[in-house]
């Protein structure tokens, strides 16, 4: 066995297999901002099967993301009861957020690809794989990537099909 597949094995239940780290990184994610621009993605197994390499061009991004329910926009005409506008249930799930979040900041990149590192009553957290446009139209077999911008914001990427 390869040693992303020891890596894989890890996560399929972090906070069991993972124990104390598991929770030291939660302190530490909470007390960053919302998008945190990472050195080394965090998942190495799962940032290379999307596509990710330890070149010039890729970029590892961790994102935060509110749980809980979505609120209806509050719609005048007539009185209605609080609970009419409590949930609604949107057609974008929290790491398309996540994928968007990401894309917003680093509008020079495209996204790769995401996958959830954490969550707590509060927050998930996602990594989002970007890669630039312009450095990444050099290597082969990422030319697609310049052709094909904002792909995240028209519901492309995988997050949106999953």
């Amino acid at each position: 066995m390869g040693y992303l597949k020891y890596i894989k094995n890890l996560y399929k239940d972090p906070k069991s297999s993972l124990g104390d780290l598991y929770k030291q990184r939660l302190v530490q994610f909470r007390k960053e901002s919302t998008v945190t621009r990472l050195d080394n993605p965090t998942r190495i197994d799962k940032a290379r099967s999307l596509g990710y390499k330890a070149k010039k061009g890729f970029i590892a991004v961790r994102v935060r993301v509110k749980r809980g329910g979505k609120m209806r926009p509050h719609f005048m005409g007539g009185r209605k009861p609080k609970k009419s506008r409590r949930r609604k249930v949107t057609e974008r799930n929290y790491r398309w957020i996540a994928e968007e979040k990401a894309a917003r900041l680093h509008n020079n990149c495209e996204v790769l690809g995401s996958y959830e590192i954490a969550k707590d009553g509060m927050h998930y957290w996602f990594e989002v794989i970007l890669g630039d446009r312009e450095i990444l139209k050099a290597y082969p077999g990422y030319k697609w990537i310049s052709t094909n911008p904002g792909r995240v914001f028209r519901g492309t990427t995988s997050a949106n099909k999953a």
